[in-house]
C-alpha cells in the first residue's frame, strides 16, 4: 500500500481530512500510526490513528479507515502546545515522545551591557505527542545522504501487508523540475523524527529511476 502524505482520508461514513504525517518503528521499519488532520466540523484537531485501522481503498488516491468518524473522535488527539525556555522539550512522559515541534513565535531578545544579550520569557510551542520510542515523519521532512547533502523531502511511504515499510519516496528538484524517486528501505541508514537519512551518496541516488513530476 502507497501512503502519499496529504492524500484524503476517508471513514467509512464520510470524508475525514487528509493524511498529515506517518509514525514509524525506527528499528523494526514499520508503520505504526498516521496522524489525520480532519477537515469536518464534527471534528477539531489531529488524530493519532492505529495502522491496524487503515485499508486499501477502491478507489485511488484515497486512504481508507474501517471505522467511523465517531470512532476517530475517540482517539488520542496529537497536538499540544506548551509554553517553554528557549531549547526546552515541552513534554516528560513515560509513555509520549516529542514528535514534530514547532515554535510559533520567536522568543523575545534582549540586548544588555557591551552587546551581551539574552533569551527571555517563553517560547509558545506546537509539539506532536507521539508513541514511546516511535519517530514522526511530515511532507516537509529533509533527506539528506550520506555525504551529507540534502536531497528533498519525503513525499510517501510503501508499506507491505505486515505495516513493514519497504520504500520511501523522496520528492527532489533538478533545476525547475520536481522529480520522485523511490528509495528501498535497505538503502536507509537512518529515520529520525523530521529527517531521514540514506545510507547512498548524492550521485548514487541520483542514478536511481525517478519519475518527473507534472506541474500542477
Amino acid at each position: 500500500m502507497r501512503l502519499e502524505l496529504g492524500t484524503p482520508v476517508r471513514c467509512q461514513d464520510g470524508m475525514l481530512g487528509e493524511l498529515a504525517d506517518v509514525v514509524i518503528d525506527p528499528v523494526r521499519r514499520s508503520l505504526t500510526h498516521i496522524i489525520v488532520r480532519p477537515e469536518i466540523e464534527a471534528l477539531v484537531g489531529a488524530r493519532l490513528v492505529p495502522i491496524d485501522l487503515v485499508e486499501p481503498a477502491e478507489e485511488q488516491k484515497v486512504i481508507a479507515l474501517r471505522c467511523t468518524v465517531d470512532h476517530v473522535r475517540g482517539l488520542d488527539p496529537v497536538q499540544g502546545f506548551a509554553y517553554e525556555g528557549f531549547g526546552a522539550l515541552p513534554v516528560d512522559d513515560p509513555d509520549w515522545d516529542v514528535g514534530v515541534a514547532d515554535v510559533l513565535a520567536s522568543p523575545v531578545y534582549t540586548s544588555g551591557e557591551m552587546g551581551a544579550g539574552s533569551y527571555v520569557g517563553a517560547a509558545p510551542m506546537a509539539y506532536d505527542r507521539i508513541p514511546k520510542d516511535d519517530v514522526e515523519l511530515r511532507r516537509s521532512s529533509p533527506v539528506r545522504s550520506s555525504d551529507g547533502h540534502h536531497l528533498g523531502h519525503v513525499d510517501a511511504l510503501v508499506v507491505d501487508a505486515n505495516d513493514n515499510v519497504t520504500h520511501f519516496e523522496l520528492e527532489h528538484r533538478r533545476l525547475w523540475t520536481r522529480h520522485k524517486i523511490r528509495i528501498a528501505v535497505a538503502s536507509i541508514k537512518e529515520i529520525d523524527t523530521d529527517a531521514v537519512t540514506v545510507a547512498l551518496t548524492k550521485k548514487q541516488v541520483r542514478a536511481l529511476p525517478s519519475e518527473r513530476v507534472p506541474r500542477s
